[in-house]
């Protein structure tokens, strides 16, 4: 078992004042490791950066043609997103068609993380509700796969038929049985994986195709296509998914998730990236995706969604630039 590898270092001035560590994979199509850093084998929760594989059962009972989902609902059905009018007026309407309400959902109430509508709020004196949750989108597609099956209610729960569907696709695309699984902020189950099988599932995104033999494949391919056609809704304005996915013009998908994991699509490469920074830090998730992407050619390094995070400079209170965010020596 390899140890983790440093991955970033924070800089202030003449000194390295932290590192992060991590495990990052890429893989082909076949599964194939083309590159790794760290243990390629370390076991972990991949959080929200699995969103695209818990929303392949939506697409592949039939759900979404039967309630005549757009892309821009299947690119919600993926994100973790801000909480801006944006997100919550679709989620809002969502839930209309299908003739529910905010009480429907299991995935609790959270400020939103959009500025704006939080002043907004708090000015209000309003309080927030489950559409403002980050994973309202996802848990849109949890109902409506539901209300398909004619399920129950409590679609959370690890034996609902949703979420046996949701561990079929996950096994299925990873290409291993799950050691178990950890209840994610939104109360839905987070099943573990290994970065290389993590991986893997991405280089299966990236390699599906809309035209594809089977139906999955198909699924992934139409997913893969809304997240890249609506980066807006996948995170939000200022947010790294929604940043770097403009930044490269659409052609790669790429999707955060909490305690420092990041996964991408690339379709063009027929690549997955799957990586974990190991103290959960965000900035340096953040900063290794970035740098992988360039590393591929995919994303420019000098484009400012790149410099925000990769060789991003410090500045203090003052505005003076007093340290930086870069890769560690040996990444690449």
């Amino acid at each position: 078992m390899s140890e983790a590898f440093p991955l970033v270092e924070i800089w202030r001035g003449p000194f390295c004042e932290s590192v992060h560590r991590g495990h990052a994979v890429i893989s082909d199509g076949t599964g194939r490791i083309v590159r790794s850093w760290g243990d390629p084998g370390k076991v972990i929760l991949p959080r929200s950066a699995v969103k695209m594989i818990q929303a392949l059962p939506l697409i592949e009972s039939g759900a979404a043609d039967a309630f005549g989902l757009s892309d821009a609902q299947l690119a919600l059905a993926c994100a973790s997103h801000q909480g801006a009018p944006i997100h919550t007026d679709m989620v809002s309407k969502w839930l209309d068609s299908l003739g529910l309400d905010d009480d429907a959902f299991r995935c609790g109430p959270e400020v939103p993380r959009d500025t704006a509508t939080k002043h907004r709020m708090i000015r209000a004196h309003a309080e927030p509700c489950q559409m403002h949750n980050n994973c309202s989108g996802k848990h849109s597609g949890f109902l409506t796969l539901a209300r398909h099956l004619g399920a129950g209610p409590d679609y959370v729960d690890p034996a609902h038929p949703v979420q046996v569907a949701v561990r079929d696709a996950f096994e299925g695309v990873t290409g291993m049985e799950s050691p178990g699984f950890g209840i994610d902020g939104c109360s839905a189950p987070n099943f573990a994986t290994t970065l290389h099988a993590l991986a893997r599932a991405m280089a299966f995104f990236a390699n599906a195709r809309e035209d594809g033999a089977s139906l999955r494949e198909r699924a992934a391919a139409r997913l893969v296509r809304a997240m890249r056609a609506f980066p807006e809704l996948v995170a939000g304005e200022g947010r790294a998914c929604t940043e770097l996915m403009r930044a490269m013009d659409g052609k790669v998908a790429v999707k955060t998730g909490a305690e420092g994991v990041f996964t991408a699509v690339l379709p063009e490469q027929g690549l997955g990236v799957a990586l974990k920074i190991s103290d959960g830090a965000t900035r340096a998730s953040e900063a290794t995706m970035a740098a992988i992407l360039v590393h591929l050619g995919v994303l420019d390094p000098d484009h400012p969604a790149t410099r925000k995070r990769v060789n991003a400079p410090i500045l203090n209170r003052r505005g003076i630039e007093v340290g930086m965010v870069r890769c560690a020596d040996g990444v690449f």
